[in-house]
């Protein structure tokens, strides 16, 4: 997000966050899911309940992060936030790395059931090597 501020401002950064929301659902969520229920679990998103999606939605992107900041501080504002209050303060500054590219899981499991790590989608179904 940092980049898409840098390029073109707070309504590159609102562009960029509302296809990311749209797209959640069948990018992010399916692949998550593919990965997840493969181990015979479920995962829980609390953060993507309805009420709390609808409120982030009416929120600007301004009451959301402040890109001046440094990462770590002007970035995820909300959670940060929230972290400190909750007594978590240690972690509540640490920069953000997705679990999918930090394991690199998400491209060496698009490349080796897709072909490419943008072919994936989230109806896609997993296949095991039997297959």
């Amino acid at each position: 997000h940092r980049s898409t501020y840098e390029r073109g401002g707070y309504g590159a950064l609102r562009a960029e966050l509302q296809m990311e929301k749209d797209r959640l659902w069948t990018r992010n969520l399916g692949r998550d899911d593919r990965c997840v229920s493969y181990h015979g679990k479920e995962a829980r998103f609390p953060f993507l309940d309805e009420d709390v999606v609808d409120y982030l939605n009416c929120l600007d992107v301004l009451h959301i992060c402040d890109m001046t900041k440094p990462q770590g501080e002007g970035d995820k504002m909300i959670l940060r936030l929230v972290a400190k209050k909750i007594g978590v303060q240690q972690c509540s500054g640490l920069v953000k790395r997705a679990i999918q590219f930090g394991s690199r899981i998400a491209k060496v499991s698009d490349v080796d059931r897709f072909g490419s790590s943008r072919k994936a989608s989230g109806t896609a179904q997993h296949r095991t090597g039997s297959s």
